[in-house]
């Protein structure tokens, strides 16, 4: 049954959590995405049959939860994730964050990395509002963001355009993540269609660079686009949340004294 929360800045989030083992697993969607597309479902059905924690939401403007799109922001969004995994999660959680799931998810890492225990990136597309502004709008699209404060773009997933809003584009230059290092010190694993066109395999490989983590690996997988949601692509996202799991129990850990003790063989 789908709940609220409500969060600190007053915005109404849905969400559905299953109770589990811990650590649990978080699905984080994507840009105009909800919490009930095939990702998550897979994600949640897998999460029953291993009883394992799991959370999925919808962002403020998005799916079941309250307000509209246009209003939102990355920051918007990434403090409705804050919330939720700060109320209604336990220790530290495996993020699953898809597209713009996995931007958000590079943030809440950067903020809050006690609560992240690892992180599967599904052409997880960081700092997307910048390459937007520099590499995809003409001079005639930027003009009408900055005259008019929003430009309305076709949309391949919908018969109706979307809004892209100067507050958005603004918003997410302040939550870059990319212009720096991402030192993770947990668990990553990144996985990418080849045929993606949305996200481009260019960005995964851009992003592994820039990522330094104890257990790094990158996926890529010909001829999946960025729905990355057939039978096989579904398999390979639990069988990468199963791969942190195993990941975590090999990786070294400290006893009190502070002296590193590895589990690895």
């Amino acid at each position: 049954m789908t709940t609220f929360i409500t969060t600190p800045q007053g915005r109404h989030i849905a969400y559905h959590r299953t109770p589990g083992k811990e650590p649990g697993v978080v699905f984080l969607g994507g840009f105009r995405s909800d919490m009930t597309g095939t990702k998550a479902q897979a994600l949640q059905s897998w999460a029953e049959a291993t009883g394992r924690s799991f959370l999925r939401f919808d962002y403020s403007g998005h799916g079941a939860s309250h307000g509209a799109f246009v209003d939102g922001s990355i920051g918007d969004w990434r403090d409705d994730a804050a919330a939720v995994i700060e109320v209604l999660t336990e220790g530290p959680q495996i993020l699953v964050g898809s597209s713009m799931g996995g931007w958000i998810s590079l943030l809440l890492a950067r903020d809050m990395g006690h609560r992240v225990a690892g992180f599967v990136g599904i052409a997880a597309a960081p700092d997307f509002t910048e390459r937007m502004w520099e590499a995809e709008f003409t001079l005639a699209e930027r003009t009408t963001l900055l005259e008019e404060g929003v430009l309305m773009r076709p949309s391949e997933y919908s018969d109706e355009p979307y809004p892209i809003t100067l507050r958005l584009i603004e918003d997410g230059r302040q939550n870059l993540v990319l212009p720096g290092g991402l030192h993770l010190p947990f668990p990553v694993r990144l996985l990418q269609g080849s045929a993606d066109v949305d996200v481009p395999p260019s960005v995964a490989i851009s992003l592994f660079h820039h990522i330094s983590s104890p257990d790094l690996r990158l996926t890529l997988v010909k001829d999946a686009d960025h729905r990355f949601s057939s039978p096989a692509c579904l398999a390979m996202i639990t069988e990468a949340v199963e791969d942190i799991l195993r990941s975590r129990e090999a990786l070294p850990v400290e006893d009190a004294s502070g002296l590193k003790l590895s589990n690895i063989c």
